[in-house]
């Protein structure tokens, strides 16, 4: 398997870790090149969701998420939009390409003015590393989890703990 050819194109950003919150530019998109996504401004660190939910949707172990701001968020292309009931009942809208149906990214009215990326759609995405994880109640036996990352059997439910693990800066911690 190769490379997608446009993923060498743009310039390479820093690579977003887990940790504190940086000012970068991220360029990512879909396997068939038809769509593509800029994030200009600030990122936060990733993390590990492993509810089956995100085992099914990615038919792997666990997704990789990266939120990101809205206003810095631009795409490239039509995407397919698709509502999903969440568990609380609110809907959220999933965004994928319409011709290789690549999972970009979602809208949540839990997450006002983010966006949560699919991280593995990132052209530069090797290094990436979660902050901690979620929903580990569901993972699956063979994945163990690191040492010293943060770890929960469903989520944390306070915005502020959310921001706290993802690397905000602490002026805006109690933020909403």
């Amino acid at each position: 398997m190769t490379d997608r050819p446009d993923a060498h194109a743009t310039p390479r950003p820093e690579r977003p870790r887990g940790g504190p919150s940086q000012v970068t530019d991220l360029f990512g998109g879909c396997a068939c090149g038809q769509v593509r996504y800029r994030s200009r401004g600030r990122t936060t660190g990733c993390y590990a969701c492993h509810c089956t939910e995100c085992q099914t949707r990615t038919g792997s172990a666990f997704a990789l998420l990266l939120p990101t701001t809205e206003t810095d968020f631009a795409v490239e292309g039509d995407v397919l939009a698709v509502a999903q009931v969440e568990g609380e009942g609110q809907v959220a809208r999933l965004y994928a390409c319409p011709r290789c149906l690549t999972r970009l990214y979602t809208r949540n009215p839990a997450w006002p003015g983010l966006i949560i990326l699919r991280a593995g759609t990132l052209d530069d995405r090797a290094e990436l590393e979660p902050a901690f994880h979620i929903w580990t109640r569901s993972r699956q036996g063979w994945f163990t989890l690191p040492e010293g990352r943060p770890s929960f059997e469903t989520q944390p439910y306070d915005p502020a703990e959310w921001r706290r693990l993802l690397g905000w800066p602490a002026s805006e911690l109690e933020a909403d």
